[in-house]
């Protein structure tokens, strides 16, 4: 199968590892390579794409900075160093992507963040109010807090949820090989590099090897558990060489990489779960106009709705009738079933009157709905 071409992606999370951004002999940011990522990313966004950042680093840089002996850290002195390591990697990511006029946004996260879906919700909105100022969102586990018990521990997976998370349609894992191979290329010269992997079967899984640095977490074995979670909500997912100055310039120009694909994109995918997998906590009913507008693809605003029925909170799933109370789709309600009752029929001015905040203008957004007696998705305008 043909592998598709970076310049047809809008919104790319790139996902960069401490054995690329860290010199593990001197303990410091390998700052030549940084700023040419920093210039391939740069492009990207002057393209017009949203770009994200997952990286790692911040124990490796509170480490070197508070001058810990080598070997491995007990959990307090991990979460003591990534405190001090966090604030070194923000500023370096502001620094190197401020050279290019480009502002960055550091969001930590923890296993909850990605899980809960109220915490979910409120990420994926702090996320998507950053890249509708055109700044980079830079984020990482929150391992100051971050448990053995609740953490990711490594950012393959991170990466991936958080690209679900923001309705990615790509995310490149850039990491110390150039892909997936058939055999471990380090003990077999005759190990072929799989360009395409359609999907992720047993066949594929068996492939994978374990850690392949001091200072990574994980290694091919997450990448593909990141492939499947990535996959499986629409984004397609790429594995590539970082050790290369410019990396992702390489992948534009065909350079060696393994691309995972996925059937679908990250908003059908999406809807997909909405309609079939989530439990509907209420109902909210609309007026005629209401319905009209929902099938032109628009979001449904507190002003359609005449009804409120059930007790569910932000985040969970509705069933939306129309004033025949035939239902007409299903979404996830960005209010409180208490809050939604006190702004129904009002104007999004209103509402935020009513409720002493400026809140969200949608009862339910577009892409957080589906419309339609067979689930479909909505035509947008």
């Amino acid at each position: 199968m043909k592998r598709p071409a970076l310049k047809n992606f809008r919104r790319i999370v790139v996902k960069v590892g401490s054995s690329l951004l860290i010199d593990s002999a001197r303990g410091e940011v390998r700052a030549s390579w940084l700023k040419a990522l920093a210039a391939d990313i740069a492009g990207l966004h002057g393209e017009g794409r949203d770009v994200l950042v997952v990286s790692s680093g911040s124990i490796a840089l509170g480490r070197s900075r508070l001058k810990l002996p080598r070997g491995p850290l007990k959990l307090e002195e991990s979460q003591g160093a990534a405190a001090v390591g966090q604030i070194a990697l923000a500023r370096i990511w502001s620094e190197v992507l401020g050279d290019h006029g480009i502002g960055a946004g550091q969001i930590l996260v923890t296993l909850q963040d990605t899980e809960e879906r109220r915490r979910y919700l409120n990420a994926r909105s702090t996320i998507a109010k950053l890249l509708e100022w055109r700044a980079v969102p830079v984020i990482n586990e929150n391992d100051t807090v971050a448990t053995n018990e609740i953490r990711y521990g490594d950012n393959d997976r991170l990466a991936a949820r958080v690209a679900t998370m923001a309705s990615a349609d790509l995310l490149i894992l850039l990491s110390d090989i150039d892909g997936l191979y058939d055999a471990p290329p380090g003990a077999n010269p005759n190990a072929r590099l799989i360009p395409v992997v359609e999907s992720v079967t047993s066949e594929i899984e068996a492939m994978a090897g374990a850690a392949g640095s001091e200072l990574s977490r994980g290694g091919m074995t997450t990448k593909i558990e990141a492939a499947k979670i990535a996959t499986t909500s629409g984004t397609h997912m790429l594995i590539a060489s970082g050790k290369i100055e410019h990396p992702l310039q390489a992948i534009a120009s065909g350079g060696r990489c393994t691309w995972f694909l996925t059937p679908a994109n990250p908003v059908t995918a999406r809807k997909r779960w909405i309609a079939g997998s989530l439990e509907p906590r209420g109902t909210i009913t609309i007026d005629a106009g209401a319905v009209t507008a929902l099938r032109a693809g628009k979001s449904l605003l507190p002003a359609g709705v005449i009804r409120v029925d059930g007790t569910f909170a932000r985040g969970d799933a509705v069933i939306v009738r129309g004033p025949d109370m035939h239902e007409v789709g299903r979404g996830l309600v960005a209010y409180d079933a208490e809050d939604a009752e006190k702004i129904r029929g009002r104007s999004s001015r209103e509402a935020a009157d009513i409720l002493g905040i400026s809140g969200r203008a949608e009862m339910i957004h577009r892409d957080d709905l589906v419309f339609g007696t067979a689930m479909s998705e909505p035509r947008k305008q």
